[in-house]
């Protein structure tokens, strides 16, 4: 069993198919690809995603075509609800509050609810999506989802080096003198 998570930020490139379908087929930009191409049967890491409509979710996660961007003012919202926050939000107000799920719900499941907590995470994403994962690690510490000693690599930068620096990450690659993950 995998003791590796690796969160990726959602694709503003989706398959546009009818329906639902799991969040890492859906997903279709160049980050997606990579994964699929280098660990196509899993065994490589757990993952999980990043989305501004549906939060943290495991990417065997079914989901609908959507149109969504994480805005500074949404990862605030993101950040300040923390780890009890529903994602995604009622579409009223009025609505009770008993739509989407709580990120820490969807890694728990990943580590078996701490059974098999992960001592690798990977993040990668822009920014904003950064900001909200590096915000949410600390309550799937606290959660024993992530051991306190788990070793964090961020991605982020030109998606040329971030596609690199994923597959070099899932392989467990060392890097190149100089070379940051």
């Amino acid at each position: 069993m995998s003791t590796r998570l690796l969160i990726l930020a959602c694709s503003g490139t989706k398959r546009a198919d009818p329906g639902y379908m799991p969040a890492r087929e859906r997903y279709d930009g160049p980050l997606w690809r990579t994964l699929r191409f280098v660990d196509p049967d899993g065994p490589k890491a757990k993952v999980a995603f990043l989305s501004a409509r549906y939060g943290f979710r495991a990417a065997d996660t079914p989901i609908e075509d959507y149109d969504a961007r994480l805005t500074a003012e949404l990862a605030e919202r993101m950040i300040a609800g923390g780890m009890t926050t529903r994602w995604p939000r009622p579409p009223s107000p009025r609505k009770p509050d008993t739509y989407g799920m709580h990120p820490g719900a969807e890694i728990a499941s990943l580590s078996r609810y701490g059974a098999e907590p992960f001592d690798e995470v990977a993040l990668v994403g822009g920014s904003l999506y950064l900001a909200v994962m590096r915000a949410m690690l600390g309550g799937f510490r606290d959660m024993r989802c992530v051991t306190p000693d788990a070793v964090v690599t961020e991605i982020n930068g030109p998606i040329g080096i971030m596609r690199r620096r994923l597959r070099t990450w899932l392989f467990g690659w060392t890097l190149g003198p100089g070379e940051r993950p």
